[in-house]
C-alpha cells in the first residue's frame, strides 16, 4: 500500500527525480529550504517511500546522494507526486502544533477546531492528547479536558515556560533559533512557525543584543550549550509576557526553585531595559524568575566541582575507553581531548536517557556508512559495560564522532591559514569536523571551537576565515558553511573560498599582520606554559598529608576536623562555609573512588583562596554510598573562579586517580613519594600539553 508523503519528503523526492547525477544533503537542503539536519532526518522514511515503487537510494561519498531503479518505477513515482496531495501534517507534528496552540492560551480549546485547522478527525485529536497527557505530567502540569468544555493545561506559568524549552529542545536545532533570519524550519512547515513564534524565535537576537549590552563579563565565559539554554529561556520569558502570561507576584514560587536570587539587581536592570522595548510593567516575580536564569547558568551545581561528573563517571569513561583500546589496537588512553570530550557527553547523555528525553542524531546514517567498524565497535564496547539502561544507536553514534575525532588525531600536520570553526551539534561534531579538516587540508591553521556569538564578535585580524555547520547571523561573505563529516565536494568548495577571500592564496596571512599575530599567538603559549608550571609547583610544594582520629565522628564531625588542619594554611578564610558546601557536594554524587577505600572531595568556592590538595587518613573508617567504607580522603579545592590552567591541573589530578599506583600510594604511601609520583606524572602531563 502506497503510504501518504508530507511536503516536505514531495520535496526531497521530486528533487531526486529532476537531479539524475548524484546531489548532497547540503543542496537539498538549500533547495527546499531546512537544515542538513533535518534532511538526514527525514531521509530514512523517504527511503520507505521509494521502496514501494522498486526505488533505492545510493550514496556515494564525497559525491552525494543518487535515486536508482528501473525507468517503470520511476514513471510510477512520477505520476504518484501529481497525482497525491501531501498530507499536511505527521503525527509528530500534529501534537507540536497541538501543545504550542494550548500552552499559548489561557481559555480551553475546542477539539473539533483543533480538528478542523489540522484537517484530521476529532477521535484523532483525542488520542493526541491521551499521549501528551503523560509529557505535560513531567513538568508538573495537567492536561484538562472535559465534555461541552474543552480542553487546557493547568499549571503553574514558570513550569509551562519550561515545558516550552524543552518542547524546544526536542524538535529544534540551533540553526533552526539563530540562522541569518531565514527560519529554515518554518519557511516551509507551519508547524515548525509555530513552534518557533512559541519559543519567541523573534525575539531572540534583540535579548542576545540586550544581554551582552548589560556588559556583564561572566556571559562570554558561559558555555555554547548553557549560553544558548539562557537565550532561549530569556526568549521564552520575553515571549509570556508580550502575549500576557506573567508570573503572578504572590502563589507561585519562582527563581526556577533553584536558587535564592543570588543576581537580583542584576536581574532587575534586565527587565527594566526590556519593560521599556516591550512597553509593559512586570511584576517582582518575573524579576524573581530572571535572576533564577542567571543564577542557574552561572554557578549551576557542576560548576563548583572540578572533575565532570561524579568518580564513577570517570570510571565508567575509562572502562568504555579500555574497551575500546583493547578492541581496536589505537592509543586512545593517551588522548586527553578524547576523555574530556567523553566525560562531558556521556554524563549529558545520560541525564537525557534517563528523563525520557527524545535523542536526535540526524548524522546517525551518515556515521553508520563512514564508520561501520568503528560503529560496531564502540556498540559492542556499551553492551559490554552492562549498564542499567538502554543506550538508542542515536547516542552510540554521538560516541563514535568523539572516538572518530580522536583517530583523526593521529595525522596531525603543521598548518599556517588561520581558521575558527563554528558548530551546532556539540563537541564531538565540532572536533570530529576539526580532525578531518587538518587531516584533508595541510594549509589550515584550526585556531579553536567557539560559539556562533563569539564568532559574530571576533575581530577579523584574528582569523583568515570562519568555518560553520550552521546559517549565521552576519554577512554571507564572512563564513562558508560546511557540513561536520565535510565531504570531498565541500572540500573543494572552502579551497575555492580560502583561494577567493584569505590574502596571498591559500593561507598565508598578510604580510603587514601575519608576524604580529604569530608573535601573539606564541606569547599566548608562553603565558599559558608558564600558568600550568605555577600550578603544578604549587600543588605540588604544598601537598600535605595528615592522620586525622576521627573515632566516633560523623561524616560532618569530620570534615569538621579536616577544616582545622587547614587552619592558618591560607587556603580558606572560612572553614564552616566550606563545611556545608562540601556536605552540599557530598549529596549531589558519589565521590568514592570505584573499587577503593579513597574518596575525593571537592569543589570551588569563594571562601578558598588558594588551589589545595590534602590527604587525611582516618583513624576509623567513614561510610558513604550506603555501605562503602573510606579510609583515605583526598581533599581538593579552588577558589570561584581560578586560572583555566589551576583547573586543568586539577582536573588531571583527578583522572590519574584512576592509576591503581596512585591510590595505593594515597592510601599507604608516604608523602615524599606521594608528591615525587604527582611531581612525574604532571610533568608528562605539561610536556604533552606543548
Amino acid at each position: 500500500m502506497i503510504r501518504k508523503i508530507s511536503a516536505r519528503q514531495r520535496q526531497m523526492i521530486q528533487l531526486l527525480l529532476d537531479n539524475r547525477q548524484e546531489i548532497t544533503a547540503a543542496e537539498i537542503a538549500g533547495n527546499i529550504g531546512v537544515s542538513v539536519r533535518t534532511v538526514h532526518r527525514e531521509m530514512e522514511d523517504t527511503e520507505h517511500i521509494l521502496q514501494d515503487f522498486g526505488l533505492t537510494l545510493s550514496r556515494k561519498s564525497g559525491k552525494g546522494i543518487q535515486m536508482d531503479g528501473p525507468e517503470t518505477g520511476l514513471g510510477q513515482l512520477r505520476h504518484f507526486l501529481r497525482e497525491e496531495k501531501p498530507a499536511e501534517y505527521s503525527g509528530e507534528e500534529r501534537k507540536v502544533f497541538e501543545l504550542c496552540s494550548l500552552i499559548e492560551t489561557e481559555e480551553p480549546l475546542k477539539l473539533f477546531a483543533l480538528a478542523h485547522t489540522l484537517k484530521v478527525t476529532v477521535a484523532t485529536i483525542s488520542n493526541d492528547l491521551d499521549e501528551l497527557e503523560q509529557w505535560v505530567r513531567k513538568f508538573g502540569l495537567q492536561l484538562v479536558r472535559r465534555r461541552g468544555y474543552g480542553v487546557e493545561i493547568a499549571g503553574a506559568e514558570a513550569d509551562k515556560r519550561r515545558a516550552i524549552c524543552r518542547l524546544a529542545a526536542e524538535h529544534l536545532d540551533q540553526s533552526d533559533l539563530v540562522g541569518s533570519g531565514s527560519q529554515p524550519e518554518g519557511e516551509g512547515s507551519p508547524v515548525f512557525g509555530k513552534l518557533l513564534a512559541t519559543v519567541g524565535q523573534s525575539r531572540l537576537l534583540n535579548v542576545e543584543n540586550l544581554l551582552w549590552d548589560m556588559e556583564w563579563d561572566w556571559t562570554a565565559e558561559l558555555p555554547e550549550n548553557v549560553y544558548m539554554e539562557l537565550l532561549l529561556g530569556l526568549s521564552v520569558a520575553v515571549r509570556r509576557w508580550e502575549i500576557g502570561m506573567v508570573i503572578p507576584s504572590a502563589g507561585e514560587s519562582v527563581c526556577l526553585r533553584m536558587s535564592e536570587c543570588r543576581n537580583i539587581s542584576g536581574a532587575a536592570e534586565f527587565v527594566k531595559r526590556m519593560e521599556n522595548v516591550l512597553n509593559l510593567v512586570l511584576p517582582q516575580a518575573e524579576i524573581e524568575y530572571i535572576a533564577g536564569w542567571f543564577d542557574r547558568v552561572r554557578e549551576p551545581g557542576v560548576s563548583e566541582v572540578l572533575v565532570y561528573g561524579d568518580i564513577g563517571l570517570m570510571g565508567l569513561v575509562y572502562r568504555l575507553t579500555d574497551q575500546a583500546v583493547k578492541r581496536t589496537g589505537l592509543p586512545f588512553h593517551n588522548d586527553r581531548v578524547l576523555r574530556e570530550g567523553l566525560l562531558e557527553h556521556v554524563e549529558q547523555a545520560f541525564r537525557r536517557i534517563r528523563d525520557g528525553t527524545r535523542i536526535r542524531n540526524p548524522l546517525l546514517a551518515p556515521i553508520r556508512k563512514d564508520y561501520p567498524y568503528l560503529f560496531g565497535v564502540i556498540r559492542d564496547t556499551v553492551e559490554e559495560l552492562k549498564l542499567d539502561l538502554s543506550v538508542p544507536d542515536e547516542e552510540i553514534a554521538f560516541l563514535v564522532m568523539h572516538f572518530g575525532a580522536s583517530m583523526e588525531r593521529l595525522n596531525q600536520l603543521k598548518r599556517n591559514a588561520r581558521a575558527i570553526l563554528v558548530c551546532a551539534s556539540g563537541l564531538s561534531s565540532s572536533r570530529l569536523l576539526g580532525e578531518r579538516l587538518r587531516k584533508e587540508m595541510p594549509q589550515l591553521e584550526i585556531r579553536g571551537n567557539v560559539s556562533w556569538y563569539e564568532a559574530a564578535r571576533m575581530p577579523k585580524e584574528e582569523y583568515d576565515l570562519i568555518i560553520s555547520t550552521i546559517d549565521l547571523p552576519m554577512e554571507k561573505d564572512r563564513y562558508i558553511r560546511v557540513s561536520p563529516l565535510l565531504t570531498a565536494e565541500e572540500i573543494d568548495k572552502l579551497l575555492r573560498y580560502i583561494e577567493s577571500k584569505v590574502p596571498g592564496g591559500a593561507g598565508s596571512a598578510s604580510a603587514g599582520d601575519g608576524p604580529q599575530v604569530a608573535g601573539e599567538s606564541v606569547i599566548g603559549r608562553l603565558k599559558s606554559y608558564k600558568g600550568l608550571l605555577y600550578e603544578i609547583e604549587g600543588l605540588v610544594d604544598h601537598f600535605r598529608h595528615y592522620s586525622l582520629s576521627n573515632e566516633g565522628m560523623n561524616l560532618p564531625d569530620t570534615i569538621g576536623a579536616m577544616m582545622e588542619k587547614l587552619s592558618g594554611s591560607g587556603v580558606t578564610d572560612d572553614p564552616k562555609a566550606l563545611k556545608k558546601k562540601l556536605l552540599e557536594r557530598e549529596k549531589m554524587a558519589s565521590q568514592v573512588i570505584p573499587d577503593t577505600r579513597l574518596a575525593l572531595f571537592h569543589t570551588r568556592s569563594t571562601h578558598v583562596l588558594m588551589s589545595s590538595l590534602t590527604l587525611y587518613r582516618l583513624g576509623s573508617p567513614l561510610v558513604l554510598d550506603g555501605e562503602t567504607e573510606v579510609g583515605t580522603v583526598l581533599l581538593m579545592l579552588a577558589p570561584q573562579e581560578p586560572p583555566k590552567e589551576s583547573l586543568e591541573v586539577l582536573s588531571e589530578i583527578s583522572a590519574m586517580l584512576l592509576d591503581t599506583e596512585l591510590v595505593r600510594l594515597l592510601e599507604e604511601g608516604p608523602e615524599p613519594e606521594i608528591r615525587a609520583y604527582l611531581s612525574a606524572k604532571l610533568l608528562r602531563f605539561f610536556e604533552n600539553k606543548k
